[in-house]
């Protein structure tokens, strides 16, 4: 692989304000595929502007290899509203013109695989663009990027106003094609099903972590439990400070390294995300027995039928995930729900101790005029989610509010902060059913996480419409899918089925072929993620079962000498401290230490190399 940009010790401020960044240094490869996290407001978009030189830094340098073609996705979109869908995508309109007449392109069968994939037959090519919704322009400029050819393909939030079905595709997309790659999304599946590498923007410098999102959870992780050892053994130091200054602390010349078994320690001891008994249990006594009866419910929009002679119930304590196509009657069927629209045929009855809480997908409900503490305090000075009794501020907290944006105004906040805000206020009221329509749009990974974590202690009624996968799977005990038919079906399969039950796009140019369902991603996904980073363009060739029962044989005489080397390992280190205050014993013992701990580290490796072989296979 070849170095295609540079970033040479780079810092970037606005204004008066501290620095963003400072002193970032960086690399992209030709080949690339980069995931970029980090809080709003850390500097994400920032360092994208550098890596393109849409701006320059205050100081440093970024350098490009000669030529290079470099296209974006922003955040924010200037299409001409007079413009059609293809003279954006085909013509010059908002790009240099991919193809010069019509035949060229309707020929090509990756261009009709882009256009099928995003659903630009559904918009219609000489559709204009102007009347379009947000995320039908999104799509188009989307498109039209991904038919050019190019050397660094950079996506801010490509995800947004993306059904589950694009978002698969257009994984599956990106992963076959040529080029390097530096996406900005807040969707964590998407990230560990495209990226081999991940850069945290925080604390003004960017941090460069192998793998995807899971790979970056883990080694965040890992730095934590590390400090946090560190720190126990100077507290120890501290303790027995008389005879760990006659030998010297311990050396520590390896690296932590990413194995199986640190993995394991780090979840060894985690409970289960939520109590769903005790939570079902609470629900019931706060809702009584019934929250949502929709009794041969019809809903029409126009000449539209969403729902027709629908029979559906929520109860107290579910915690429902809605999926389906953009346009299939999500938001509708929310509006249903919390009572803003009546129904055009059956009856919709809510339960009597029923307070629902509607997250749209709009902002305009946020006051503009008071700053973010106000704005809370306006919903409640104090509030108690999850058998936790918070203050306004410390629910600001959990959402990523620090004291000092506590006092910024409203107006002056960023969208995903404008979000951030929005759920807050929306739990701030203590409800006790939650209509959540794409709760996870413009979110950061880490504002996400605390989200998840506070809907997993709260005992209510959920019901989640959203393109993100990782939070249907994570938070939702079941999953329901409008599929356009007037119905809601229940999936017992969660995503996967349905992935499998709706027509997925032809992709002649790209090696997975047809994605009917999530499970070849997947199986993609798995190949990459354990070969080592020189070997993941090349497919393996299957073993002989002989050669494979022999290297499982020889696993697992490898997983048994581990395992005595770990017993050693923790045997020495009782004696270490036994005998701490004995100079020549602990030098003697501390030198066996070090022999196991490299003799592990060796065998590890070994395992994992055979392992790798026994997967691939």
């Amino acid at each position: 692989m070849a170095n295609i940009i540079s970033v040479d010790k780079a810092s970037k401020g606005y204004g008066s304000a501290v620095h963003l960044l400072t002193d970032v240094s960086l690399g992209l490869d030709d080949a690339d595929r980069v995931g970029v996290v980090g809080l709003n407001g850390a500097g994400k978009s920032t360092m994208l502007r550098l890596l393109m030189k849409v701006e320059e830094p205050d100081a440093g340098r970024v350098t490009h290899r000669r030529d290079l073609r470099v296209l974006a996705l922003p955040q924010t979109l200037d299409l001409a509203s007079t413009a059609t869908v293809r003279d954006v995508v085909i013509g010059e309109t908002w790009l240099p013109a991919a193809f010069a007449a019509e035949h060229e392109w309707a020929g090509d069968a990756g261009i009709r695989t882009v256009l099928s994939g995003l659903g630009m037959p559904d918009l219609g090519l000489d559709a204009e663009v102007g009347p379009m919704s947000g995320g039908e322009r999104r799509r188009v400029a989307l498109a039209a990027l991904l038919v050019r050819t190019t050397d660094v393909l950079v996506l801010d939030e490509p995800t947004n106003h993306l059904d589950i079905a694009g978002i698969n595709w257009l994984a599956a997309h990106l992963l076959s094609r040529r080029g390097a790659l530096v996406v900005v999304t807040h969707d964590r599946w998407f990230l560990d099903a495209v990226c081999e590498r991940t850069w945290e923007v925080a604390d003004g410098t960017v941090r460069a972590y192998e793998g995807g999102y899971a790979a970056w959870i883990l080694a965040r992780a890992e730095r934590v439990r590390v400090a946090a050892a560190v720190e126990a053994r100077r507290q120890n130091l501290l303790r027995k400070e008389i005879a760990w200054l006659r030998r010297g602390p311990p050396a520590r010349t390896s690296k932590p390294k990413f194995r199986i078994d640190a993995a394991n320690a780090l979840i060894a001891d985690v409970p289960a995300p939520r109590d769903t008994v005790s939570l079902h249990r609470l629900a019931t006594a706060r809702l009584g027995k019934q929250v949502y009866e929709l009794a041969n419910a019809t809903v029409r929009v126009g000449s539209r039928t969403l729902l027709e002679k629908v029979d559906w119930l929520v109860g107290p304590g579910d915690r429902i995930g809605i999926v389906g196509a953009n346009g299939a009657g999500k938001s509708t069927l929310f509006r249903v729900l919390a009572g803003e629209r009546g129904v055009e045929g059956g009856r919709v009855t809510t339960g009597a101790t029923v307070r629902t809480a509607l997250l749209s997908q709009e902002l305009a409900e946020l006051p503009e005029s008071v700053r973010v503490l106000e704005a809370v305090e306006e919903i409640a000075r104090r509030v108690n989610l999850g058998g936790r009794d918070m203050s306004a501020a410390q629910l600001a907290e959990v959402f990523g509010f620090t004291e000092r944006r506590l006092w910024t105004p409203v107006s002056d906040l960023s969208g995903g902060e404008r979000r951030r805000l929005q759920l807050l206020r929306l739990l701030a009221g203590e409800p006790n059913v939650l209509l959540l329509d794409e709760p996870t749009n413009d979110l950061d990974t880490d504002t996400l996480a605390s989200l998840e974590d506070l809907l997993d202690t709260w005992p209510g009624t959920m019901v989640i419409a959203s393109h993100d996968r990782y939070l249907v799977e994570r938070v939702c005990d079941t999953v329901y899918a409008m599929f356009g038919d007037g119905r809601i079906t229940h999936l017992p399969g969660g995503v996967d089925e349905y992935l499998n039950r709706i027509p997925a796009p032809k992709s002649p140019a790209s090696p997975l072929g047809s994605l009917p369902a999530d499970h070849d991603l997947q199986v993609m996904i798995d190949a990459v993620s354990r070969r080592p980073a020189h070997d993941r363009r090349s497919a393996g060739v299957a073993a002989p079962p002989g050669e494979l029962r022999a290297v499982r044989k020889e696993l697992a005489r490898l997983e048994r000498q581990i395992a005595k080397l770990e017993q050693k390992e923790a045997h020495l280190h009782e004696q270490l401290a036994i005998h701490a205050t004995d100079y020549e014993k602990v030098t003697n013992l501390d030198a066996d230490l070090h022999s196991v701990q490299a003799e592990r580290a060796r065998t590890e490796e070994e395992w994992l190399e055979l392992a790798d072989r026994v997967g691939d296979a």
